[in-house]
């Protein structure tokens, strides 16, 4: 079946489909330094750089040619944060809105969606439920549901909102017990990352550091399922921290916080917590706080943050340091992507609606980009005043 990413970032939910055993036609996103890997990683995948809001249906269709049997993606989460601002007139709220314009200019057999908790609040269900009403006549809709990637068997606890359609001419309605027994036990921090441990440098390619497992030991089973061939990997090299930055850190015990930069000593038997993604430049530039090792005084390195999200180790992400934990904080965990595309693949009956180039299923009132963002903002702004 040929899908969609839209808001790909740097694909772990592209990942979890093409693993589930689904085909990722293409995938779209406004930003080139997030997607910078997303071509190397997903050569069969066309990349499209722009602007959700201005894409029509057409060039989804087009981009995927001819045929779209899923959507799937993550807005942009900031505006709905309950870490962040929550700013009510930030314009990347409404990203929410377009998702499901597409969702109804296409007609795909099904749709997943995902994005923090925070959407699901209060304050910002209005902006949501403008825009479930798109869609909401012709699909069976679960959620929100929030769901934890820890639960499907990654190494992080991270706790997201998930919606769920099945059009209702392709297949039963999904149900969270279809996705609930995929579950599988927590991984910990030291299944994830200890093989990693006395790592050997190998030298630099394209831009990368490379590195080799230097004993191949026997690897937990998360870890030998995300080994690279012939135990090679990027992205390992540490950060440099000054010699009281490094005395501090050694004072931090498993599972307790640094108390001045807020970074959390990981636990060998825990879980690492959520890992974020920081702000471009546009936002200030502004680096996300990393994990600390279980035992080194130091920040985690890319790689360990990419074991411990599910990305395999041969998946590469961006030369910096910065850029890349960006890219593993903005993006889905694999490992539960996963779970949720195998909980559809099961559902579905084959049958899907005809969303060939030659038409676009179309039907209720005629939604503009422009008129849909009106409406949106009409509906938040109501919300807000109390209305």
């Amino acid at each position: 079946m040929t899908l969609v990413d839209l808001f790909s970032g740097c694909g772990g939910f592209s990942l979890g489909a093409q693993e589930a055993g689904f085909r990722v036609a293409a995938a779209f996103d406004i930003d080139p330094v997030l997607t910078f890997a997303f071509p190397s990683n997903f050569p069969h995948t066309r990349l499209v750089i722009g602007d959700i809001s201005k894409i029509h249906g057409d060039t989804v269709l087009a981009a995927a040619g001819g045929r779209v049997d899923g959507i799937f993606g993550g807005p942009p989460c900031q505006g709905f944060s309950m870490i962040g601002r929550r700013l009510p007139d930030d314009p990347r709220s409404l990203l929410v809105g377009h998702f499901f314009r597409i969702v109804r200019e296409v007609q795909p057999a099904f749709f997943v969606m995902e994005n923090v908790r925070g959407l699901g609040s209060s304050d910002s269900r209005a902006i949501l439920g403008s825009a479930l009403k798109l869609i909401e006549d012709r699909y069976a809709i679960l959620g929100p549901e929030l769901l934890d990637a820890a639960d499907f068997g990654a190494a992080t606890r991270r706790q997201r909102l998930f919606l769920i359609g099945i059009h209702k001419d392709c297949g039963e309605p999904i149900e969270l017990n279809d996705i609930a027994r995929l579950k599988r036990p927590v991984a910990t921090v030291r299944a994830a990352i200890a093989d990693l441990e006395n790592a050997a440098y190998v030298g630099e390619e394209a831009g990368f550091d490379v590195w080799r497992i230097a004993r191949s030991g026997r690897p937990s089973e998360y870890a030998r399922m995300l080994r690279g061939p012939g135990g090679k990997f990027t992205g390992h090299r540490t950060t440099e921290h000054s010699g009281k930055v490094i005395r501090r850190f050694r004072t931090v015990p498993p599972g307790g916080t640094d108390v001045v930069g807020r970074h959390q000593r990981l636990d060998w038997v825990g879980q690492c917590p959520t890992l974020r993604a920081g702000t471009g430049a546009d936002r200030g530039s502004y680096q996300s706080v990393r994990p600390l090792h279980p035992e080194e005084p130091r920040v985690i390195t890319v790689r360990e943050a990419a074991r411990l999200q599910g990305f395999p180790d041969a998946y590469r992400f961006h030369p910096t340091i910065w850029h890349s934990f960006r890219m593993i904080g903005n993006s889905v965990s694999p490992i539960i992507a996963r779970a949720i595309f195998l909980a559809i693949a099961e559902r579905l009956d084959g049958r899907a609606p005809s969303t060939e180039k030659k038409g676009l299923a179309s039907y209720g009132p005629s939604y503009t980009a422009t008129s849909l963002v009106a409406n949106v903002s009409r509906q938040g702004q109501k919300h807000i005043a109390g209305g």
